[in-house]
């Protein structure tokens, strides 16, 4: 009697178990056959297992903020690598080699190192447009970066110096960060650069406006520098530049030729944190005019307009001058007709 309800128990284990078996095997076979979505290969078994590759974005791989020290290979499907956050002290060659679709390559904040990278990790890749290597351990500009780039991010590294063919051929290039690094002297290391419109070198070590210039430039940010003096053409050979910032440096008015910023395509001007003891002679076009902390003693109103009356005005919108030495009684009754279109003073 006990041996049939052994057996007939022992039949329901063991039809209960297939049964579990059976729904397991289809729930995979379904995972499985989404992945393939159609295609002859997989388009997630590829996917490194340090990042994440979702569907819904196929051409992805998030690889950020993982602790990683090294980048894994990436898969030839990618075009958007994102990488940054990570421990990635250097980067072999190879691992960028199937892909060479890619467009974007995200590395910033790392412990990237210029002797850990190799010569030829970036010449596979004639799309790129993207680099970021921002906030790493660089010391100097890596080698073989591809043509097509079209924004560079190099800024907060320990670059000192850029030999003059770090960039050569790079025809796209439209944006580069160079911003808190250690540059004392460009050289004519930019001159190439036709596309360039955007160039911030900010807290560098430049004692002058680098020479040679891209005659395209539209915004220079050249703040917290040792810059002494400015070129008498150098806005002149530059028509396109429109924002010029040249604030904590160690500018004197001596060091300025006349009417150098008496331009009529510049709109923006930051002097400020500098050494001026005079208004600089601007342009009626100009819109924003910074020169707050200076030791400026006058308020000369042929600064701004060289003649007074109803048909003749800057365009200024904003003016700073605090932190000077003139107050509100410094200023002339016909401020108020020459600086009419303004909406900001600030003394």
């Amino acid at each position: 009697m006990y041996g049939w309800v052994f057996l007939l128990l022992w039949a329901g284990f063991v039809d209960l178990s297939v049964t579990q078996h059976t729904d397991t095997l289809t729930c995979y076979g379904s995972y499985y056959a989404s992945l393939y979505a159609g295609d002859d290969e997989p388009i997630a078994l590829d996917c490194p297992l340090e990042c994440d590759c979702p569907s819904a974005y196929p051409d992805a791989m998030y690889c950020h903020s993982r602790n990683l020290r090294h980048v894994p290979f990436v898969p030839s499907r990618m075009k958007y690598v994102y990488l940054q956050n990570n421990q990635i002290s250097g980067i072999t060659d190879g691992v960028f080699d199937n892909a060479t679709g890619l467009i974007w390559i995200i590395l910033h904040m790392n412990q990237l190192k210029s002797d850990k990278i190799s010569n030829k990790v970036f010449t596979k890749l004639p799309k790129l447009e993207r680099l970021f290597l921002h906030h790493n351990k660089l010391d100097r500009i890596p080698e073989g970066l591809p043509r097509s780039l079209q924004d560079l991010r190099m800024n907060h590294n320990n670059i000192s110096s850029i030999p003059a063919d770090s960039f050569r051929g790079m025809t796209n290039l439209t944006a580069l960060r160079l911003q808190s690094n250690a540059i004392e002297d460009l050289g004519g290391a930019l001159e190439s650069l036709q596309s360039l419109t955007f160039l911030d070198l900010r807290g560098n070590q430049l004692t002058k406006i680098p020479e040679r210039l891209p005659l395209n430039l539209s915004q220079l940010y050249l703040e917290h520098n040792r810059i002494s003096t400015v070129p008498v053409d150098f806005l002149q050979n530059r028509p396109e530049l429109r924002f010029v910032r040249l604030s904590h440096n160690q500018l004197t008015d001596n060091g300025i030729p006349p009417n150098t910023f008496n331009v009529s395509t510049l709109m923006e001007l930051d002097l400020s944190y500098n050494k001026l003891e005079k208004i600089p002679t601007i342009s009626t076009n100009l819109m924003n005019l910074y020169l707050q902390a200076n030791h400026i003693k006058e308020f000369s109103i042929s600064s701004f307009c060289r003649v007074v009356d109803m048909a003749n005005y800057s365009n200024l919108r904003v003016l700073r001058l605090e932190a000077n030495e003139i107050s509100s009684r410094d200023v002339p009754p016909e401020a108020l007709l020459c600086l009419r279109m303004a909406t900001n003073i600030d003394l």
